[in-house]
């Protein structure tokens, strides 16, 4: 079998659903040349299947090829737990599936108990979610975050991302919260469990090497770093160490084009 080849969504594919130019050709391309591609995404607001018609409209059939870090999030959740969700339409899917119970806001204002606060991207979040989903936490809730990444990708530039929101709450609650996205383990066991043939010669793309090319590093596959969305493209290690820090690129490219070219030889 090929080397799997594993894609971030934003700023790999698209940008705000925006599509970056030559990316679904290059899908095409690599699936032509024997390669399973998936869509590894650390996006917890969308459902699957609403990630599935997004990139339908961009040209790819992704259906059964999408991982998103609410399928981490609810990864790590019991059968039966009782979860207050700060997130997405995502989030209620995924938990839903594992049969987790979700407790509404509305049930926390009356003092219903909550085992798990789980976190991710959401434009609605506000004072009353930040307090809610802290008080829980401080009465002795698990906080779990989807990802910590602290920006999301847009074509006018990055915008607040989950982990801004995620921070705000274990700021409020002063508690250090577990993150099940890209990089960290759970992640990789749900990818795992997705396409079991990822390997050490499988291929990790996306423009933010603290999450992308640090999971490629949990995975122990290569990672090849986009610049087509976070990561400018005359931005070096020399210049920002940090940016670059628990990454090593097996390829620094400008797009997924490219990258295409150079996993199918030319």
């Amino acid at each position: 079998m090929k080397p799997v080849i594993l894609c971030d969504l934003d700023g790999v594919v698209w940008l705000a659903h925006r599509p970056i130019p030559g990316s679904s050709e290059a899908v095409a391309r690599l699936r032509h040349g024997g390669h399973r591609v998936l869509f590894v995404t650390n996006n917890s607001s969308a459902t699957v299947a609403t990630q599935e018609q997004a990139l339908a409209a961009v040209g790819i059939d992704a259906r059964g090829d999408v991982v998103t870090s609410a399928m981490s999030g609810a990864h790590v959740l019991a059968h039966g737990e009782r979860v207050l969700i700060c997130g997405g339409p995502g989030i209620h899917e995924a938990v839903a599936m594992v049969g987790a119970e979700v407790v509404s806001h509305d049930d926390v204002d009356r003092g219903a108990r909550v085992d798990t606060v789980l976190v991710g991207f959401h434009r609605d979040f506000d004072y009353e979610i930040m307090r809610r989903a802290s008080g829980a936490v401080r009465s002795g809730a698990r906080l779990v975050g989807t990802n910590d990444d602290a920006t999301y990708p847009t074509p006018d530039g990055p915008i607040p991302g989950g982990g801004s929101i995620l921070a705000a709450i274990s700021t409020a609650a002063g508690r250090s919260p577990v993150v099940t996205g890209k990089p960290y383990s759970p992640m990789a066991d749900v990818v795992r469990a997705v396409e079991p043939m990822v390997d050490a010669t499988a291929v990790m793309v996306g423009d933010r090497p603290s999450t992308d090319g640090a999971f490629a590093t949990t995975l122990g596959c290569r990672y090849a770093l986009v610049r087509s969305g976070v990561t400018p493209a005359d931005l070096s290690v020399d210049d920002d160490p940090a940016w670059f820090e628990g990454s090593t690129a097996w390829l620094d490219v400008a797009d997924l084009a490219a990258v295409a070219r150079v996993v199918l030889g030319g």
